[in-house]
């Protein structure tokens, strides 16, 4: 049972909310954290590689993503709520330590795992989205590709935005005419839009400077020359925020979603930096 598709979810009520996890193999735990507009699936190249180097994998979809529970309110996607959802995971699951791998929004809930619960982390892969005090504090450039956290403020006009037309401002914003079939799928049933486009309301304070503390373990920080919605020195600018070891690589001319874009080099950088 190497494919994803292969490993059946199991549905864990965990933290006052029912998640949809797959879960297989032995050996060290990995856990592998999505973003929008993603669920489970977008790590379904990266699995078979890591069953066969002998991790155990641990593949959730996140509150309202996927098949896991829809929640209403805005509120119910703070960052904390996130965060308690994967401890709780992971203690369900007996896990007392895993390595974090998170892209796009599972980034950003991956580094706060980081930094409020570093006992829980061995180190952390840390997909397109830097530290969040990096990110807040990014130039002109990230201020730019970042202008859909606010346009994703204004309720119900974003979710007109975003399917109008056949979803074709979606599917442009996005540029992933792979992925996109999927996304509207799922994204298509009552509440699941919302759903994802909450996690920006519930936490726009994202794009204000605070001060976050740094990350008290090792982290891999990736970044690919053709996103469009990041900039390079938010990741870069993250070895500021690690008071472990850092390390830093850049996949040229790959988009936004690595994970399916380039991910035979993905799944070679994540082998060689766990057996490190």
């Amino acid at each position: 049972m190497n494919a994803l598709g292969d490993i059946p979810p199991q549905r864990m009520r965990i933290n006052g909310v029912e998640l949809s996890v797959r879960v297989a193999g032995e050996g060290p735990a990995v856990l592998l954290i999505h973003g929008f507009p993603d669920d489970h699936r977008i790590w379904s190249k990266q699995v078979p590689a890591l069953l066969a180097a002998g991790y155990r994998v641990i593949v959730p979809d996140t509150r309202g993503c996927g098949e896991s529970q829809l929640l209403p309110q805005v509120r119910d996607y703070k960052l904390p709520l996130l965060v308690a959802d994967l401890v709780a995971l992971l203690d369900v699951l007996g896990v007392s330590q895993a390595r974090v791998v998170g892209h796009d929004w599972g980034a950003v809930i991956g580094w706060h795992l980081a930094m409020a619960h570093p006992e829980r982390v061995v180190s952390y892969v840390a997909l397109s989205v830097g530290h969040p005090e990096a990110y807040a504090r990014a130039g002109l450039m990230q201020k730019i590709k970042g202008w859909y956290a606010l346009m994703f403020q204004l309720r119900g006009i974003a979710e007109w935005f975003m399917r109008v037309g056949n979803w074709t401002i979606f599917r442009r914003f996005t540029n992933a005419p792979t992925l996109a079939p999927q996304w509207i799928k799922q994204l298509s049933r009552p509440g699941r839009l919302t759903a994802g486009l909450n996690y920006y309301r519930a936490n726009i304070a994202m794009v204000l400077p605070g001060k976050r503390p740094a990350v008290r373990v090792p982290v891999l920080g990736v970044y690919s020359t053709g996103d469009r919605f990041l900039s390079e020195d938010q990741m870069v600018d993250s070895a500021r925020y690690v008071s472990a070891a850092w390390q830093y690589r850049r996949l040229d001319g790959v988009g936004h979603w690595m994970s399916e874009e380039a991910p035979e080099l993905l799944n070679a950088m994540l082998l060689e930096y766990f057996a490190g």
